[in-house]
């Protein structure tokens, strides 16, 4: 949970945008002390032809009196880099999902600009990542990332002010840092979001903005332009790379690996300004030369900052713990990755009444972030000779002295093939080298399913993940069983190692082992849809990740009728789990000659194997025309969105249909949603939110009406919450155990006495900040089909729930013990002991499925991907 910052304080009056600039450059340049006034708007192209004109002649208004799309920040990009040849040139390198441009623009002095790409090669050099020899005599590189929450839009206004200073001849400074610095700026990470903030503030701005808080422009409608087009924090995503936007960003960044990454952020608007040096906790594996420099950065910055007798604050709120952020994935590949925060964010607008009584404008927050991307290129290359040399001694050490208990990390080859190829995909995407065993070993390691060490047996093709690499320092963060946690004081997960995330069988070795075994068949890694007899009695395919479950969606979509088996079985010397989805001849003629071409070519598609068989009779369990063997009705599907529902939880859920699976789903907002016509949806997911309401009593009565019909409602974290203790929901929540209370107090009458230094410390006692727990399942009931007894939940609050009576199934549970890794309070993990996780109950003739887990969190855990799907395809068929 975010920590809230309330810190009060002086801004500066009521001066432009010109003046604070003129305050800030005497120590950022010596060659410019003003900023022309803005000209009339004019016709400008990125062509060269005229002189390099200012944002404010550029644009046609004063930069700081308004938000400026993204469209025309790239335009402004193309004009300074063409009236800058030979220094500066924009490198497009995506789309966004509403095929929006992701660029950056890369600087450099005409000396160095001409060696871009041995600069570029060297970096990796550095790095051990290609061979050559490396140079320490090359410019540092540094990347300015802009804008990643899209309604934190100062970024995207500040930058064109950085451009222009690296464009412009005449700033004498720049030009000097620039002999020893490379520079990529990315003007806007998020552009979807930066313009669905930006279009609707500029459209209910008032002329003459308004600065009080409760005025229009300050109040931002659902869901905001903090997330891309499908709602997810973009600065969660830069480890994990769900998102297009992130994974074609990395593919980049990770070409040019730089020794500093800045990310510009925003808070807010009462807050001041936050710059490094990071909280606690840091995580284990920032080097001190990291933290140090951390200082050194604080250190320019806050020379500038104090000269202007502009406020901020440092170690406080930001920490570099999770790798999920700007800062800290970069810190983890060798780079000094800082946060930058300036106070205003969506609320503040252009100009905001703050409660210390002075008004901030956007003027003055530009000015804020120039002047900190300025103070970070110095930085950069005043210390440039310090940071290569760091950079080479991080890689190096990190491949020849790996840092942790744990030097080797298995991936077990008898996972299931789909699964383990996502894991290795992932492996690579973040240049993470893995190798095979080449022979059976008996030794000992740690066993992420047991969390115990033990005797482990390793196997030929088993995939090794050693840390004698250079992304050793990398490997270790993400396989980190239980991450070292220095302070509690923390805003985001806590734990997150990948064997548990992916569900995959995993062991953490202490020897280094060899991986010179050959590279298995496609078949061990990768799916492949198998060679059928000629016209074979039914398809089998195995029910255990995300592309079964893009199989079957495919195949539904192209009108094949599928059946799941229900109970375990054996056919043709192989044996089959619950789940298993059985594509039959009979009932697919219509499809004629092309049915077997289309179950291949979809299972060649989703990565799945199929296996033909010739009879539809089982040598063990029940046949393929048994009453267990079910058909699987292609669902309609829908999803509620809008105010009342969080905005991320409803992201994930739209993405995982969408990009995931590539099945349709229907978009139901709250403010016309008792207008529906249910009648056409057979599943309703409500995702985390406040349901209170969007569903009042007499529409609560209908949407109950429609489950005992026969539809099937999916309630999901807050929508789990909302139905508990409501009447014909068998979901209730524990009662406070005031006795307990009374007999704590009772023993230890000073109890209640608190102080109030301590109080954010006490509010972490009934979080649980993305803490891995052990989830006992009923791998029987359909919702748990392709589990084994357990399933690693990531478990972000804490959940007090009966189990289910009569008429449930308590297909999820947390009994004692069930904590493996992160933080937990101590509150939150007394309440976290003998309660519902994952639950069904059947109402008339629909069902009601509780996930008091989010399994789509972030799009990241993959390991709860296929426990949603069972929800959406198989429960109550």
């Amino acid at each position: 949970m975010l920590r809230s910052l309330l810190s009060g304080g002086r801004t500066l009056g009521r001066i432009g945008l010109a003046a604070l600039l003129a305050l800030a450059l005497p120590l950022a340049s010596t060659a410019q002390t003003t900023t022309p006034q803005p000209a009339p708007a004019q016709t400008a192209s990125a062509d060269a032809a005229g002189p390099l004109l200012t944002p404010d002649q550029f644009l046609g208004y004063a930069l700081g009196s308004q938000f400026t799309p993204q469209a025309d920040v790239l335009r402004y990009a193309a004009h300074v880099a063409a009236h800058a040849p030979g220094r500066m040139k924009v490198v497009p390198y995506g789309k966004t999902y509403e095929k929006r441009t992701l660029e950056v623009i890369e600087i450099a002095s005409a000396e160095n600009f001409g060696q871009l790409d041995a600069i570029q090669r060297n970096g990796r050099r550095l790095a051990s990542l290609e061979s050559g020899t490396a140079s320490r005599q090359m410019p540092a590189v540094c990347w300015l990332s802009y804008n990643v929450h899209g309604n934190e839009a100062v970024s995207s206004e500040a930058v064109m002010q950085v451009l222009y200073d690296l464009a412009n001849p005449q700033d004498q400074q720049i030009q000097d840092w620039l002999k020893n610095t490379v520079v990529i700026v990315d003007p806007c990470v998020n552009p979807d979001g930066h313009d669905r903030y930006a279009n609707w503030y500029n459209r209910v701005r008032n002329q003459n903005p308004n600065a009080g808080p409760d005025s229009w422009e300050h109040h931002e409608p659902w869901p905001g332009g903090r997330y891309n087009h499908y709602y997810f924090d973009l600065n969660r995503d830069w480890a994990w790379q769900t998102q297009q936007e992130s994974r074609q960003r990395i593919v980049l960044y990770n070409q040019w690996l730089p020794q500093v990454h800045a990310d510009f952020h925003e808070m807010g608007p009462n807050n001041s300004y936050y710059f490094s040096p990071a909280a606690k906790p840091y995580h284990a594996d920032i080097t001190p030369f990291q933290r140090k420099f951390q200082g050194i950065i604080g250190d320019y910055n806050r020379a500038v900052f104090d000269k202007n007798n502009w406020l901020y604050f440092t170690r406080e709120t930001y920490d570099l713990f999770a790798p999920t952020y700007g800062d800290t994935w970069p810190s983890f590949n060798g780079a000094i990755g800082m946060t930058y925060e300036q106070g205003g964010g969506g609320p503040a607008g252009v100009r905001y009444a703050r409660l210390d009584g002075d008004t901030l404008t956007l003027a003055q927050r530009i000015a804020h972030h120039h002047a900190a991307s300025r103070a970070t290129l110095q930085a950069t290359s005043e210390r440039h000779d310090d940071l290569l040399r760091e950079f080479q001694a991080y890689f190096t050490t990190a491949k020849t002295k790996p840092q942790g208990p744990y030097k080797t990390y298995v991936l077990a080859s008898g996972n299931d093939p789909g699964q383990l190829k996502m894991l290795t995909q992932y492996l690579e995407r973040q240049q993470i080298s893995y190798g095979f065993a080449p022979k059976k070993l008996k030794t000992r390691g740690y066993n992420y399913a047991s969390g115990k060490t033990e005797d482990v047996e390793i196997a030929p093709h088993d995939v090794l993940v050693s840390m004698y690499q250079p992304k050793s320092t990398l490997v270790k963060v993400l396989f980190e069983p239980r991450p070292q946690l220095e302070d509690s004081l923390t805003y985001d997960i806590t734990s997150w190692a990948l064997p548990y995330s992916f569900g995959v069988k995993a062991y953490a070795l202490a020897q280094r082992l060899d991986a010179s075994g050959p590279t298995p068949t496609p078949a061990v890694v990768k799916g492949s849809a198998a060679a059928p007899t000629d016209k074979p009695y039914a398809y089998l395919a195995r029910w255990n990740n995300l592309q079964d479950v893009r199989f079957l969606s495919q195949l539904l979509q192209q009108k094949v009728k599928v059946r799941f088996a229900e109970k375990d079985f054996e056919a043709e010397g192989q044996k089959y789990g619950p789940g298993t989805l059985i594509i039959t001849r009979t009932g697919n003629e219509a499809l004629g000659p092309k049915f077997d071409q289309l179950v291949r070519a979809q299972a060649d598609s989703a990565g799945t194997v199929v296996q033909a068989v010739k009879t539809g009779f089982s040598t063990t369990g029940r046949d393929l025309g048994s009453g267990t063997v079910h058909f699987v009705k292609q669902p309609t599907v829908a999803v509620v969105a809008g105010p009342g529902i969080d905005a991320t939880a409803f992201g994930e859920v739209w993405h995982f249909f969408e990009q995931q699976l590539g099945y349709p789903i229907t978009v139901l907002g709250t403010d016309y949603l008792a207008r529906a016509n249910m009648a056409k949806i057979d599943v309703l997911i409500l995702p985390d939110g406040n349901y209170a309401d969007i569903y009042p009593d007499k529409a609560l009565e209908t949407l109950k009406a429609w489950v005992r019909g026969g539809g099937k409602l999916i309630a999901m974290e807050g929508g789990m919450k909302f139905l508990a203790n409501k009447k014909d929901f068998l979901l209730k929540a524990k009662a406070a155990d005031s006795v307990a209370l009374k007999k704590e107090e009772k023993a230890n009458p000073y109890l209640p006495l608190r102080r109030y230094g301590n109080a954010d410390r006490e509010g972490t006692e009934d979080q649980a900040l993305g803490t891995i727990y052990r989830v006992q399942l009923d791998n029987t009931h359909p919702l748990a089909f392709g589990y084994g007894s357990t399933y690693s939940a990531l478990i972000r609050t804490p959940l007090s729930y009966r189990f289910l009576g009569k008429g449930g199934w308590n297909v999820g549970v947390l009994k004692k013990d069930g904590y493996y890794s992160g933080f937990a309070g101590t509150k939150a993990r007394k309440e976290l002991v003998d309660t519902l996780v994952l639950g069904e109950q059947d109402l008339g003739r629909g069902q009601v499925i509780y996930l008091g887990d989010n399994p789509l969190f972030r799009a990241f855990w993959q390991s709860g991907k296929l426990l949603f799907s069972n929800a959406v395809f198989l429960v109550g068929q």
